[in-house]
């Protein structure tokens, strides 16, 4: 038993050490007074299905940016509430010339909806850089000028930034925060743009920057028209074509409202976990074994020892430690992204709902119909249209 816990006390010391190579490897973006807001022409792209609580927000946020020439292009991808609406009282403000609406075809067979949207958004533009950032975004303005600094200083093809999440419910600020808690445990961020392997690939949807000519080399969107997680597989798509990729912390620029409440968390993680793994089996319950032992077992084995009254070294303090190491981890991430510290502090609990969350993925997507987002059926598709 000793050996155990100090196998699983040594592999989360491992964990929080690529954790604090991975913080201090990751680069905020240049400071807004180095940053000019003169610069090529910059198409800022937004997809939108059923956003009418979003939209005015995020588009008024872009037309205010503190840049020179760019335009903003939406396209309502066939809401069924008021998104449309809203926008059209946006283009009728003084800021709305600089505004253009688009309305979304039908969604083609083997296309999934999001890159179906960004694919004709990316038709209808005429910048010569190309920014595909969500609905549920915010951007600071000087966002625009500070991203195009960081993909010029850069010299990479495709840039990406790590929004900081704001978090409006207990279930939001529980497991949203979750996502870079993976990210930062295994992946190494310093690979993603030294590396031109695609296996290390690093891309948050809510904000893509690229360069006109990587992005049609890939062959746009129509290239991911079949991935869900449409973001990961650019960068895949970019690397094996020679691009290079970069990611820089945007914490301070840019923020996202990713989900609201229980039911959007629990369904969104549920149609993205599973594909962001490649739909690979074996990376699933790979990650539910991880997850199981270093983050719940050890609260367990820490319980269990006290119920007993049973305070000695491999019973309780080792699994203490653990503990601490592993909420560490969590205070560190969170610290860097602008977090409440509070989710850190539940840790166990977190990783409880992601073991539900990652059951209910594979289910949906192996055994059910496919997950099921805005109305639509995200199956998989092997032909794109």
């Amino acid at each position: 038993m000793i050996l155990y816990q100090i196998l699983i006390l040594a592999a989360l010391l491992v964990f929080l050490g690529i954790i604090l190579k991975n913080l201090a490897d990751f680069p905020d973006l240049p400071p807004a007074e180095k940053a000019t807001a003169d610069g090529p022409k910059v198409s800022v792209l937004v997809p939108a299905r059923d956003e009418e609580l979003n939209i005015s927000g995020c588009v008024s946020s872009l037309l205010a940016q503190e840049y020179r020439d760019f335009e903003v292009i939406v396209l309502d991808d066939n809401s069924t509430d008021g998104t449309w609406s809203e926008l059209e009282k946006l283009a009728a403000t003084p800021s709305g010339a600089r505004l253009r609406l688009l309305r979304g075809k039908p969604l083609p067979d083997g296309w999934h909806g999001k890159a179906w949207a960004c694919q004709q958004l990316s038709e209808s533009s005429t910048g010569e850089l190309l920014l595909f950032t969500d609905a549920d975004t915010r951007h600071r303005p000087e966002t625009l000028r500070r991203a195009v600094a960081a993909i010029t200083s850069s010299g990479t093809d495709m840039l990406s930034l790590t929004p900081s999440q704001d978090l409006g419910s207990f279930w939001e600020g529980l497991i949203v925060p979750l996502v870079y808690h993976i990210l930062f445990s295994y992946l190494p961020i310093c690979m993603v743009r030294a590396s031109s392997s695609p296996a290390f690939c690093y891309a948050i949807g809510q904000f893509i920057l690229f360069r006109r000519e990587a992005y049609l080399k890939i062959g746009g969107h129509r290239s991911v028209c079949r991935n869900i997680v449409e973001d990961v597989w650019l960068c895949k798509k970019v690397k094996r074509a020679g691009g290079k990729v970069s990611a820089f912390n945007g914490a301070d620029a840019v923020s996202c409202r990713m989900y609201r409440g229980f039911r959007e968390v629990w369904n969104g993680f549920s149609k993205n976990l599973f594909a962001g793994l490649g739909n690979n089996s074996w990376g699933l319950f790979v990650l539910m074994f991880l997850v199981a032992t270093l983050y719940i077992a050890p609260w367990g084995f820490a319980a269990s020892a006290l119920f007993r009254g049973e305070a000695t070294l491999v019973a309780l303090w080792l699994p203490v430690t653990q503990i601490i190491v592993a909420i560490v981890s969590r205070i560190l991430i969170s610290r860097k992204f602008r977090q409440p510290l509070w989710p850190g502090m539940l840790h166990p609990f977190s990783q409880i709902m992601l073991l539900l969350i990652a059951f209910n993925s594979y289910r949906q997507t192996v055994h059910g119909g496919g997950p099921v987002w805005k109305g639509r059926n995200y199956r998989f598709h092997r032909d794109c249209g």
